[in-house]
């Protein structure tokens, strides 16, 4: 697992907190100490945290969960956006919509009408609208667009949400914590780092904290989801040596495909 030094956790500002007259008492045992009228984290636990967080979202990916990056703060937005893009993450940066966990079925059907729109849209049928009912779907899919696009291709609900600020993302750990759903997350000294099942303290509104810490966790994502793909093959190769040995034996279309497609190297690896 690798995980940043304390030096580079320090020189990235992840041991500032807020000042003392908007400390939370509830990140107390997470605070290393009070200067200048400044909370200072505790690097050492914010190193522990992090170990756990990463730890349990590897494992999680690793199982075929996904995961959802939450940050719709200033500071963090375009952050978050550009980790989620770049490695293929579902997102929230715009605003998260009250009842996305909890009301996923109605969040569905505005999904749905999301694509439809889009449809519309790459088929020129949009374009060969009245000027005044075009108008109106654009502002439609502009607004869906800022709701919607960071979740887009979304199968169902996360395994798991990655959060930046928990204050900020009040909502989104309420709702995650009445559907069971695990909760990562940044915590500053402000916040009540016990709302969350993994709280990592940290300073959420520097973009170089965030970035830091943010990246480790996307480095988990990525192992879970290599350790998930080894998996995959690993079960593709077993099935294929099966069906050599017993020809009736009927595999999934997945399976199938899979095991079509795997190389000579990896077959030979595998009899190693």
């Amino acid at each position: 697992m690798n995980l940043p030094t304390a030096q580079e956790l320090f020189d990235a500002g992840v041991h500032v907190g807020h000042q003392l007259r908007r400390w939370n008492p509830r990140s107390k045992p997470f605070v290393y100490a009070h200067r200048h009228g400044i909370s200072i984290i505790d690097l050492a636990k914010t190193l522990e945290q992090l170990a756990k967080a990463c730890e349990f979202v590897e494992h999680l990916v690793a199982g075929g969960s996904e995961v959802w990056l939450v940050g719709t703060k200033p500071q963090a937005k375009d952050i978050v956006r550009e980790a989620a893009e770049q490695n293929g993450l579902f997102y929230c940066t715009e605003r998260w919509l009250g009842g996305t966990l909890t009301n996923f079925a109605t969040i569905g059907r505005g999904l749905q009408k999301y694509r439809r729109l889009l449809q519309m849209q790459e088929r020129g049928e949009i374009d060969r609208m009245f000027n005044k009912e075009a108008a109106a779907l654009r502002r439609t899919m502009a607004r869906m667009g800022r709701n919607f696009g960071g979740l887009l291709d979304i199968a169902g609900q996360p395994g798991a949400l990655i959060v930046v600020d928990i204050n900020r993302e009040l909502i989104a750990v309420r709702e995650a914590k009445r559907t069971g759903t695990p909760v990562v997350a940044i915590a500053d000294t402000n916040t009540d780092p016990f709302l969350v099942d993994y709280p990592i303290p940290g300073n959420d509104d520097s973009g170089r904290s965030v970035r830091i810490l943010l990246d480790a966790i996307v480095q988990a994502i990525l192992r879970g989801r290599e350790e998930r793909e080894l998996r995959r093959e690993g079960k593709a190769i077993e099935m294929k040596k099966m069906v050599e040995l017993e020809p009736e034996v009927v595999l999934s279309d997945e399976v199938t495909e899979l095991a079509k497609n795997l190389s000579d190297e990896a077959l030979a690896a595998a009899e190693r």
